[in-house]
């Protein structure tokens, strides 16, 4: 059955009018005719089946009950991933929805190639949230990941919150050890390509962070952070 994230809030057994975007990629992206049976989510938990009604351009649909599902981890996991360049910031964005994750906060660090201001900013973040909206239309999540504004890393570390696992090559603790305090919060913290500087080090430290090894192989930064998720839900039994 189609899914559809619907930017407005939902009501059981109510009528709605699709937005202009929603209903052009129903109607004239994967030609659905009036009567088809779907599922729309507006990102808040829960989803409503649903009936499409068309005509013309204009497009609606005739909520049901809300059917209380949800496929979120049983904790909350967050993503600090220093800004890769190209198309890998919206391939971890993507599967960061698939694998669970709560957040993900892009770092401006160092090394990352690509720098974000101004409209090209704002455009980007657009971007990645249409990403993780589509994703989650597609995996079945019904609470949407955040994508937080792009900061330094000395601006993000004093926000973070619980049990912080700072990725390293040559970092002293493994990370099966590191995971063992964790209990219902975790964040992970990867690098960019060419991984954090010493001074970003020297910082993670001061604010009395460990660099964690994941392994004997280096990792690129668009398969270390979600690996990391992966094998974390898996030991953590999330």
């Amino acid at each position: 059955m189609p899914r559809f994230f619907c930017p407005v809030a939902l009501q059981a057994n109510t009528s709605i009018d699709l937005p202009d975007a929603l209903a052009h990629h129903a109607l004239r992206v994967l030609r659905l005719p009036a009567g088809t049976a779907i599922t729309l989510f507006d990102g808040q938990g829960g989803q409503y089946p649903a009936v499409l009604q068309a005509e013309g351009r204009r497009a609606w649909a005739q909520l049901g009950p809300q059917m209380a599902i949800e496929c979120e981890l049983q904790g909350q996991l967050t993503l600090v991933q220093g800004i890769a360049s190209g198309d890998k910031m919206d391939w971890i964005i993507e599967k960061a929805v698939e694998l669970g994750v709560q957040t993900v906060v892009p770092i401006a660090a160092e090394r990352s190639v690509l720098r974000l201001n101004g409209p090209r900013l704002e455009k980007r973040l657009a971007h990645w949230r249409a990403i993780v909206q589509s994703a989650s239309e597609q995996c079945g999540r019904n609470r949407l990941l955040q994508v937080r504004e792009p900061a330094p890393l000395a601006s993000c570390l004093p926000t973070l919150n619980g049990p912080v696992l700072f990725a390293h090559p040559d970092g002293a603790q493994p990370f099966a050890q590191a995971l063992q305090p964790v209990t219902q919060q975790l964040t992970l913290m990867v690098g960019p390509e060419g991984g954090w500087s010493n001074t970003e080090l020297d910082l993670a430290q001061r604010h009395g962070l460990q660099p964690v090894r994941f392994g004997t192989r280096v990792l690129r930064t668009e398969t270390a952070g979600l690996a990391m998720a992966a094998a974390a839900t898996a030991l953590l039994g999330w």
